[in-house]
Protein backbone atom coordinates (compact mmCIF):
# COMPACT_ATOMS: atom_id res chain seq x y z
CA UNK A 1 0.00 0.00 0.00
CA UNK A 2 1.18 3.59 -0.74
CA UNK A 3 1.74 5.01 2.66
CA UNK A 4 0.59 8.45 1.42
CA UNK A 5 -2.47 8.12 -0.58
CA UNK A 6 -6.28 6.67 0.12
CA UNK A 7 -6.03 4.54 -2.93
CA UNK A 8 -3.44 0.87 -2.62
CA UNK A 9 -1.94 1.15 -6.22
CA UNK A 10 -1.82 3.57 -8.93
CA UNK A 11 -2.72 1.59 -11.63
CA UNK A 12 -5.12 4.42 -13.84
CA UNK A 13 -3.10 7.65 -15.06
CA UNK A 14 -5.64 9.72 -13.58
CA UNK A 15 -4.80 8.36 -10.10
CA UNK A 16 -1.03 8.66 -10.79
CA UNK A 17 -1.64 12.31 -11.88
CA UNK A 18 -3.40 12.79 -8.38
CA UNK A 19 -0.25 11.56 -6.61
CA UNK A 20 1.82 13.71 -8.62
CA UNK A 21 -0.33 16.39 -7.93
CA UNK A 22 -0.03 16.20 -4.21
CA UNK A 23 3.48 15.61 -3.85
CA UNK A 24 3.83 18.93 -5.51
CA UNK A 25 1.60 20.88 -3.91
CA UNK A 26 3.02 19.91 -0.44
CA UNK A 27 6.39 21.06 -2.16
CA UNK A 28 4.55 24.15 -2.22
CA UNK A 29 3.44 24.91 0.55
CA UNK A 30 7.02 24.25 2.24
CA UNK A 31 8.51 26.39 -0.63
CA UNK A 32 6.37 29.23 1.65
CA UNK A 33 8.08 28.71 4.32
CA UNK A 34 11.91 27.67 3.80
CA UNK A 35 13.89 27.62 0.86
CA UNK A 36 13.90 25.00 -1.43
CA UNK A 37 17.75 23.80 -0.90
CA UNK A 38 16.46 23.14 2.75
CA UNK A 39 13.84 20.91 2.03
CA UNK A 40 14.03 16.93 1.59
CA UNK A 41 12.06 14.46 0.56
CA UNK A 42 11.06 13.02 4.35
CA UNK A 43 9.32 16.44 4.95
CA UNK A 44 7.71 16.74 1.96
CA UNK A 45 6.21 13.18 2.83
CA UNK A 46 5.65 14.46 6.44
CA UNK A 47 3.62 17.29 5.29
CA UNK A 48 1.39 14.56 3.10
CA UNK A 49 1.44 12.22 6.26
CA UNK A 50 3.23 9.67 4.89
CA UNK A 51 7.11 8.12 4.26
CA UNK A 52 9.66 9.37 1.78
CA UNK A 53 9.33 5.36 0.13
CA UNK A 54 5.99 6.91 -1.13
CA UNK A 55 7.50 9.85 -2.88
CA UNK A 56 10.56 7.93 -4.52
CA UNK A 57 7.79 5.92 -6.61
CA UNK A 58 6.95 9.16 -8.15
CA UNK A 59 10.19 11.52 -8.26
CA UNK A 60 13.55 9.83 -7.43
CA UNK A 61 14.99 13.15 -5.59
CA UNK A 62 13.54 16.39 -3.99
CA UNK A 63 15.58 18.08 -6.93
CA UNK A 64 13.33 16.11 -9.47
CA UNK A 65 10.06 17.49 -7.21
CA UNK A 66 11.04 21.02 -7.79
CA UNK A 67 12.18 21.08 -11.40
CA UNK A 68 8.27 19.73 -11.96
CA UNK A 69 7.32 22.29 -9.95
CA UNK A 70 9.14 25.04 -11.96
CA UNK A 71 7.66 23.55 -14.84
CA UNK A 72 4.11 23.98 -13.52
CA UNK A 73 4.51 27.65 -11.91
CA UNK A 74 6.07 29.01 -15.06
CA UNK A 75 3.27 27.08 -17.37
CA UNK A 76 0.62 29.34 -14.76
CA UNK A 77 2.52 32.10 -14.93
CA UNK A 78 3.10 32.02 -19.06
CA UNK A 79 -0.80 31.73 -19.44
CA UNK A 80 -1.58 34.93 -17.01
CA UNK A 81 1.10 36.61 -18.71
CA UNK A 82 -0.56 36.60 -22.25
CA UNK A 83 -3.69 37.97 -21.32
CA UNK A 84 -1.53 40.68 -19.62
CA UNK A 85 0.69 41.74 -21.97
CA UNK A 86 -0.08 44.72 -24.19
CA UNK A 87 -0.70 44.67 -28.04
CA UNK A 88 1.76 46.18 -30.46
CA UNK A 89 0.04 49.11 -30.96
CA UNK A 90 0.51 50.61 -27.21
CA UNK A 91 2.29 53.90 -27.51
CA UNK A 92 5.00 53.03 -24.69
CA UNK A 93 5.11 49.24 -25.77
CA UNK A 94 8.44 48.58 -24.98
CA UNK A 95 8.28 50.12 -20.85
CA UNK A 96 4.57 48.47 -21.04
CA UNK A 97 5.67 44.88 -21.89
CA UNK A 98 8.91 45.50 -19.58
CA UNK A 99 6.70 46.68 -16.68
CA UNK A 100 3.78 43.78 -17.22
CA UNK A 101 6.75 41.38 -17.30
CA UNK A 102 8.27 42.40 -14.34
CA UNK A 103 5.30 42.72 -12.06
CA UNK A 104 3.83 39.18 -13.00
CA UNK A 105 7.32 37.69 -12.07
CA UNK A 106 7.53 39.87 -8.54
CA UNK A 107 3.84 38.66 -7.70
CA UNK A 108 5.17 35.19 -8.21
CA UNK A 109 8.16 34.51 -5.47
CA UNK A 110 8.06 30.63 -5.39
CA UNK A 111 8.92 31.15 -9.32
CA UNK A 112 11.69 33.00 -9.06
CA UNK A 113 12.46 31.27 -6.14
CA UNK A 114 12.78 27.99 -8.02
CA UNK A 115 13.89 30.00 -10.89
CA UNK A 116 17.27 31.17 -9.20
CA UNK A 117 18.05 28.27 -7.84
CA UNK A 118 17.73 25.98 -11.09
CA UNK A 119 21.64 25.46 -11.90
CA UNK A 120 23.31 25.51 -8.72
CA UNK A 121 20.52 23.58 -6.78
CA UNK A 122 17.65 21.97 -8.81
CA UNK A 123 19.49 20.55 -11.58
CA UNK A 124 22.10 18.22 -9.41
CA UNK A 125 21.62 15.10 -7.78
CA UNK A 126 19.06 14.08 -10.77
CA UNK A 127 19.42 11.54 -13.39
CA UNK A 128 20.40 12.40 -16.87
CA UNK A 129 16.86 11.37 -17.97
CA UNK A 130 15.04 13.85 -15.96
CA UNK A 131 17.19 16.62 -16.68
CA UNK A 132 16.44 15.81 -20.46
CA UNK A 133 12.81 15.75 -19.75
CA UNK A 134 12.71 18.63 -18.17
CA UNK A 135 14.96 20.91 -20.13
CA UNK A 136 12.76 19.90 -23.26
CA UNK A 137 10.16 21.45 -21.31
CA UNK A 138 12.14 24.16 -20.78
CA UNK A 139 12.76 24.93 -24.32
CA UNK A 140 9.27 24.80 -25.16
CA UNK A 141 8.08 27.35 -22.37
CA UNK A 142 10.73 29.76 -23.14
CA UNK A 143 10.02 29.62 -27.19
CA UNK A 144 6.30 30.40 -25.87
CA UNK A 145 7.63 33.27 -24.46
CA UNK A 146 9.73 34.53 -26.89
CA UNK A 147 6.97 34.32 -29.40
CA UNK A 148 4.69 35.91 -27.31
CA UNK A 149 7.02 38.94 -26.62
CA UNK A 150 8.06 39.31 -30.37
CA UNK A 151 4.42 39.33 -31.33
CA UNK A 152 4.09 42.50 -28.95
CA UNK A 153 7.23 44.27 -29.75
CA UNK A 154 7.38 45.54 -33.28
CA UNK A 155 10.57 45.41 -35.07
CA UNK A 156 11.64 42.23 -32.50
CA UNK A 157 12.16 39.46 -34.74
CA UNK A 158 12.00 35.92 -33.34
CA UNK A 159 15.83 35.21 -33.46
CA UNK A 160 16.18 38.40 -31.16
CA UNK A 161 13.39 37.89 -28.67
CA UNK A 162 14.75 34.20 -28.19
CA UNK A 163 17.94 36.11 -27.28
CA UNK A 164 16.03 38.42 -25.02
CA UNK A 165 13.66 35.90 -23.05
CA UNK A 166 17.23 33.61 -22.66
CA UNK A 167 19.17 36.55 -21.32
CA UNK A 168 16.57 37.53 -19.20
CA UNK A 169 16.67 34.29 -17.23
CA UNK A 170 20.18 35.23 -16.28
CA UNK A 171 19.04 38.40 -15.11
CA UNK A 172 16.36 36.58 -12.46
CA UNK A 173 18.85 34.03 -11.48
CA UNK A 174 21.15 37.16 -10.46
CA UNK A 175 18.90 39.69 -9.54
CA UNK A 176 16.32 37.59 -7.30
CA UNK A 177 18.78 36.76 -4.73
CA UNK A 178 20.02 40.10 -4.27
CA UNK A 179 16.04 41.72 -4.42
CA UNK A 180 15.00 38.71 -1.33
CA UNK A 181 18.22 38.12 1.03
CA UNK A 182 18.22 36.50 4.48
CA UNK A 183 17.71 38.02 7.31
CA UNK A 184 20.66 38.66 8.69
CA UNK A 185 21.73 40.66 5.29
CA UNK A 186 18.29 42.04 5.34
CA UNK A 187 18.94 43.36 9.26
CA UNK A 188 22.81 44.91 7.40
CA UNK A 189 21.44 47.11 4.85
CA UNK A 190 19.20 48.36 7.28
CA UNK A 191 22.08 50.92 8.12
CA UNK A 192 21.18 54.30 6.66
CA UNK A 193 24.81 54.21 4.65
CA UNK A 194 23.87 51.27 2.70
CA UNK A 195 20.57 52.64 1.54
CA UNK A 196 21.93 51.72 -2.20
CA UNK A 197 22.40 47.66 -1.15
CA UNK A 198 18.51 47.63 -1.21
CA UNK A 199 17.03 46.03 -4.66
CA UNK A 200 13.67 46.62 -5.97
CA UNK A 201 13.17 43.55 -7.99
CA UNK A 202 10.54 45.02 -10.33
CA UNK A 203 11.49 47.82 -10.84
CA UNK A 204 15.11 46.64 -11.79
CA UNK A 205 14.29 43.61 -13.84
CA UNK A 206 11.71 45.85 -16.29
CA UNK A 207 14.81 48.60 -16.76
CA UNK A 208 17.00 45.38 -17.47
CA UNK A 209 14.35 44.33 -19.99
CA UNK A 210 13.98 47.95 -21.47
CA UNK A 211 17.64 48.35 -22.13
CA UNK A 212 17.78 44.70 -23.55
CA UNK A 213 14.70 45.60 -26.23
CA UNK A 214 16.10 48.69 -27.23
CA UNK A 215 19.38 47.61 -27.27
CA UNK A 216 18.54 44.33 -29.64
CA UNK A 217 16.30 46.73 -31.84
CA UNK A 218 19.45 48.92 -32.41
CA UNK A 219 21.56 46.33 -33.39
CA UNK A 220 18.83 44.45 -35.72
CA UNK A 221 17.72 47.78 -37.51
Amino acid sequence: MDEIFPFQRARRPEQQLLRRKAILDAAQELLAERPAQDISLREIARRLGGSKSGIVRYYETREAVFLELLQRARQEWLDELEDRLPPPSHPDVVSQVADVWATSLAERPMLCELWSVLAAVLERNVSPAVIREFKLGNRQQLLRLAEMIASRVPGLDSEAAIELVNTSVVVIVGLWPFANPGPAVREAIDDPRLTSSHVDFAQTFSRDVRVLITGLLTIRN
